[in-house]
């Protein structure tokens, strides 16, 4: 554990669900996980007692929070908990917290095979679909000219990423055809409980999290993460963006929450510590902003930025990542008026002090 996570408290230790199985969490609360392929290799998922009135009364059943991705893995660790771990009751919703390929991989898959409804909220819903269906600008190709004009010149690096042209649609094939609105403050009755939706920026379009106020439990999503900080990116489909200040302004709507609310990341285990981990990733921030404009006292491209920010090696996943981190960041500074940015002979864009 370093020194950040020993400031934190993680009340079950270092417990995690076994694969296909469900853990306590908090009353009516059970804990997933789900293996992914990347060198995150894991995501939280959650299952919360529900009951909905159908025409024949009142209908026990889960509500899913988040689905993993669309793979036969994924599907058939949900197999099992569909066949040994519900209780013999039904999924009767799915929310998704955002619109990353993790999150709603499989949301359509288990809305049809539960004839269920997906909660979301517009932001994410749009984008997601945008994504899925590879409509021009969101789709893969909209990468090359983008990290291009950014000063990605390595070809063999070029070579790796041109494998995710159709990187999102393999891993979320289909969004539902319809969805339910979630939005910022509103109150969703889960189970016999209201749970407060607080939207966020800057990692995804509108992001939501849950906070149950009885429980005192926040379902952060990738919003507030114990052990990595919450990627934050420029993409090619809104490249005059800002999302580090996003994130930042969205990190305060959770400083009203009780110093001991049991948060519930995506990744990285339950925890309790939500004030101290906010002040962490402001930290955080501001120490990756410093360098970067130190970085700049010469011209600098996004990815001049890459190894100031990250002193690892990096395969084609990871950089389509930090190639969007690293420019957020010089965005910033830039929208701060801290950075002048122009456009070279070479045809790159470049930040720098004058």
């Amino acid at each position: 554990m370093n020194l950040l996570e020993s400031q934190l408290d993680y009340p079950f230790g270092d417990a995690i669900p076994d694969a296909g199985t469900l853990f306590d969490v908090a009353p009516g609360i059970k804990w997933l996980r789900m293996g992914l392929p990347f060198a995150l290799n894991h995501i939280n998922l959650w299952l919360l007692e529900d009951e909905i009135e159908t025409d024949k009364g009142i209908q026990r059943g889960w509500t899913v929070i988040d689905c993993g991705i669309a793979n036969d893995a994924t599907r058939a660790a949900w197999e099992q908990i569909f066949a040994t771990q519900l209780n013999a009751l039904p999924i009767v919703r799915v929310v998704c917290t955002h619109c990353h390929p993790d999150h709603v991989g499989l949301a359509d898959w288990i809305c049809q095979r539960w004839n269920v409804p997906l909660w979301m909220t517009t932001g994410e819903y749009g984008f997601a679909r945008m994504m899925s269906a590879a409509l021009p600008g969101s789709d893969g190709t909209s990468m090359f000219p983008f990290f291009k004009l950014h000063g990605l010149a390595d070809p063999q690096m070029l070579k790796e990423l041109e494998g995710r042209r159709s990187y999102y649609p393999t891993l979320v094939p289909n969004v539902p055809q319809s969805y339910v609105r979630l939005h910022d403050e509103q109150n969703v009755r889960i189970g016999k409980r209201n749970w407060r939706i607080i939207t966020g920026f800057g990692h995804s379009p509108e992001h939501a999290a849950l906070y149950c106020d009885e429980l005192n439990v926040l379902i952060s999503g990738d919003m507030v993460l114990p052990r990595i900080s919450t990627n934050v990116s420029v993409f090619a489909i809104e490249p005059e963006s800002n999302p580090v200040q996003q994130f930042l302004d969205s990190l305060f709507k959770y400083k009203d929450l009780p110093a001991d609310t049991l948060v519930m990341p995506s990744h990285g285990k339950p925890f309790r510590g939500l004030h101290t981990r906010i002040q962490q990733l402001f930290d955080h921030h501001e120490a990756r902003l410093k360098e970067v404009l130190e970085a700049c006292v010469t011209p600098q491209s996004a990815t001049d930025i890459l190894p100031i920010m990250f002193k690892r090696p990096l395969d084609a996943h990871q950089l389509s990542f930090a190639m969007g981190e690293a420019l957020a960041h010089l965005h910033k500074l830039w929208m701060d008026g801290k950075l002048k940015r122009n456009i070279y002979s070479d045809d790159v864009i470049r930040f720098d002090l004058n």
